[in-house]
């Protein structure tokens, strides 16, 4: 309902608070003032002009961040689009080695993926399968080139690539062997890992049994477990390498020596576990049997000496420990131990002394 007003000449005219303070809110509602005021402010009016003139005016959105499967996201500055691609497999190579023969190798990635997906049974794929790699490997994505160079194996087992896609594959294992960091989620490096680089030089070996890289690739299986310090599948990997290689005197030495070198280094982590350092000196003894001119000889000469004085120490100690529990047959068994082991370890003058001393306790004196 409305307010009639008799006599117009008398009203007064109210500013919006005045009208507010004086309880005037029947003749105007107040939330309808305040949006009323608002959609008149100078500064909203300007706003949906300039909004509307950006609005009518016309643009063009080349959007530059482009998303291809098997490439990711690539950036095409507007007008660029297009100009890279040819309408063979052949011309479409090239470019792609052009660019990446200039260092262009996002260009040359994109080219090199077009060709293959575009034509994936021409003669040109297993070329443009390799540069892809060869993309990722310059730019520091060292896991993603390897699969790319293993896709060779298993997309084109025919091609004249595959002995260099090998190689490529062996120096990256490499990297990551001698400390590169693996990435997580593909770009941040994380951590270094012996488990994985196993893995790929494994890889390796498989993808190429009969190569030249196949033995220093089964070494390297084993060195990597080695620097994990996980050696019994270290030694495991080089017992594999010696044996499947004999043929090959200079890794079947290698792969002895090592090991032996991974025996040792076992058998000192366990105080009471005299097996392993026997199957260290057993390892060695092949070697100096199998490779007597080996410039190592003297040296595992050396090692053998020492383990067999650590094992000397070891019988000794659980020789040691039979005595004090009194149970003589056992502490005597582990003294002879000593003298055979050891016969010229510090301990054996000792264990002499022993045995003489147990066998006064248990044989009965002579007549």
């Amino acid at each position: 309902m409305g307010i009639k007003i008799k006599n117009k000449s008398k009203i007064k005219r109210f500013s919006f608070p005045q009208c507010a303070s004086l309880g005037y809110f029947g003749l105007l509602d107040l939330a309808g003032a305040r949006r009323y005021r608002r959609r008149m402010s100078p500064r909203f009016v300007t706003l949906i002009l300039l909004t509307a003139l950006v609005a009518l005016v016309p643009v063009r959105s080349p959007a530059p961040l482009v998303y291809t499967p098997g490439e990711g996201w690539t950036y095409e500055a507007y007008g660029s689009i297009g100009k890279w691609r040819r309408e063979r497999a052949k011309d479409q190579l090239e470019v792609a080695q052009q660019a990446f023969d200039q260092k262009d190798y996002s260009l040359a990635l994109r080219c090199a993926a077009y060709t293959l997906r575009t034509w994936p049974l021409s003669d040109f794929a297993p070329e443009a399968q390799y540069l892809v790699a060869r993309c990722h490997e310059a730019d520091g994505y060292d896991e993603r080139a390897f699969k790319e160079y293993q896709n060779m194996f298993t997309k084109y087992p025919k091609s004249d690539k595959l002995k260099d896609a090998l190689q490529r594959q062996y120096q990256i294992a490499m990297r990551f062997l001698n400390g590169q960091r693996f990435k997580l989620w593909k770009y941040i490096p994380f951590f270094p890992s012996m488990e994985k680089t196993a893995g790929l030089f494994d890889q390796i070996v498989k993808s190429g049994p009969y190569s030249d890289l196949a033995p220093h690739a089964q070494l390297r299986i084993g060195a990597a477990y080695e620097k994990q310090k996980n050696y019994p599948e270290a030694v495991a990997a080089y017992e594999r390498a010696a044996d499947r290689y004999h043929d090959r005197p200079i890794i079947a030495a290698d792969a002895l020596y090592r090991a032996g070198m991974s025996y040792t280094k076992q058998a000192a982590t366990a105080e009471y576990d005299q097996g392993t350092a026997g199957q260290a000196i057993a390892t060695f003894n092949d070697l100096m049997t199998l490779f007597p001119e080996d410039k190592r000889v003297s040296e595992v000469k050396r090692i053998i000496l020492a383990l067999k004085n650590e094992q000397a120490r070891g019988n000794f100690k659980i020789a040691e420990f039979y005595a004090k529990q009194k149970k003589w047959n056992g502490a005597l068994v582990y003294y002879n131990e000593v003298l055979l082991n050891g016969p010229n370890s510090p301990l054996a003058p000792t264990a002499r002394e022993r045995i003489d001393e147990i066998k006064q306790r248990v044989l009965p004196p002579v007549q």
